[in-house]
């Protein structure tokens, strides 16, 4: 989970460690500083402040927190289960809300995940495609109403099948109305628009944990197809999805983690905004999010993590990939991303971190190199 504005909130959180009462002091400080493991696999919450500011959306200021525990505390299989919301408003009436649930029963018999989200919120749009310029960075508003749920069954010992289901609601405006938003004739369905996919998934999952992996491999593969339901300009069409990350321990302190991804979507008519994105704090960090999109996305990354002690980490990390239009794939338009980071520990026993990673990404002629700073909960992947 990505929030750029959290580090006043780790600033904020030792000053309420001065303020609270000593016996709240005692086991704040001692969950959030102890290298021992919590033996008795309890609950845990963190919640931060959130402050930012930028000329388009003034002030910003909220808070993100993450909840996270054990449907079964007895057994030492069962994997961790979080709950993880962010609440953010701006002095420019905008506002952004979301609530996501990781829910493993015990045993690890069913898997089940959830989002809610509204968003209110201003981003920047490029253009369609692997080759968009920052010269034709058009800023738009976004109204994002989003409702997904999935649910997915163990059958053998690794493997799960599920199914999905995941409404939006789009709604966008540009106010510059001369920008590439509003000019390109190729753009579908600029106005917005409301889908509702259904999906089944294929998982093959032998981790040796969910939250921060030192071994084995998790592999996903999901179709989803979206029928006319609301109107027939809606989109009509399916999405196939695959997730393959890999991890293996090279020393008691250091992992090596592999990740691959591959989206694809639509038959040339797609509304652009369902096209991949190629870039955000998960996956080819150190591009903005959206600064690329086309009908395809393939991705690979690698990352080494170096735990020097329970509570603090660091990492290094390498990836490339691509957005590109059906049957345009070229091995030269891949782009590079890399950079390293710093872990923090504040649950050593469920593997729960913030982190902090500084990217770089391909430099285009003309432009400044692309670059990225995230400050977020939980591991890339």
């Amino acid at each position: 989970m990505k929030n750029s504005y959290l580090l006043p909130g780790l600033i904020a959180v030792l000053f309420i460690c001065n303020l609270a009462p000593a016996s709240a002091q005692k086991k704040l400080i001692k969950k959030l500083f102890s290298n021992e493991a919590d033996t008795t696999r309890s609950s845990s919450f963190l919640a931060l402040p959130v402050l930012g500011y930028s000329q388009e959306t003034g002030v910003e200021f909220g808070a993100v927190s993450l909840y996270s525990f054990y449907t079964d505390r007895k057994d030492t299989l069962t994997r961790a289960s979080r709950l993880t919301g962010v609440a953010t408003f701006t002095t420019k009436s905008q506002s952004n809300f979301q609530l996501k649930s990781d829910i493993w029963a015990p045993g690890n018999t069913y898997h089940y995940t959830s989002e809610f989200r509204y968003k209110n919120f201003p981003f920047n749009f490029y253009g369609v495609g692997n080759k968009t310029f920052k010269a034709n960075e058009d800023r738009i508003t976004q109204k994002l109403f989003r409702l997904n749920a999935g649910a997915e069954k163990k059958f053998g010992k690794i493997t799960y099948t599920g199914l999905n289901v995941n409404y939006d609601r789009y709604r966008f405006t540009d106010k510059a109305e001369v920008g590439v938003f509003t000019t390109d004739p190729f753009l579908v369905d600029r106005d917005g628009g409301q889908v509702l996919f259904l999906g089944i998934s294929q998982i093959f999952d032998n981790r040796n944990s969910n939250t921060y992996t030192t071994k084995g491999t998790y592999l996903k593969l999901n179709y989803s197809y979206a029928p006319k339901l609301f109107d027939d300009t809606d989109f009509d069409g399916g999405m196939f999805k695959a997730d393959l990350r890999t991890f293996k321990s090279l020393s008691k302190k250091a992992v090596l983690g592999i990740n691959g991804i591959f989206q694809t979507i639509g038959d040339g008519n797609t509304p652009f905004y369902l096209l991949p994105q190629l870039g955000n704090d998960e996956m080819l960090r150190g591009y903005y999010t959206g600064r690329f999109r086309d009908e395809n996305l393939l991705a690979l990354q690698a990352e080494l993590r170096l735990r020097l002690n329970p509570k603090i980490g660091f990492v290094g990390f390498a990836g490339t990939g691509t957005v590109y239009g059906h049957n345009s794939f070229r091995v030269a338009d891949l782009k590079p991303s890399v950079g390293a980071g710093f872990r923090y520990f504040f649950d050593v026993e469920k593997g729960l971190s913030i982190r902090m990673d500084y990217a770089y990404g391909e430099k285009r002629p003309g432009e400044e190199r692309q670059k990225g700073f995230y400050l977020s909960l939980g591991e890339s992947f």
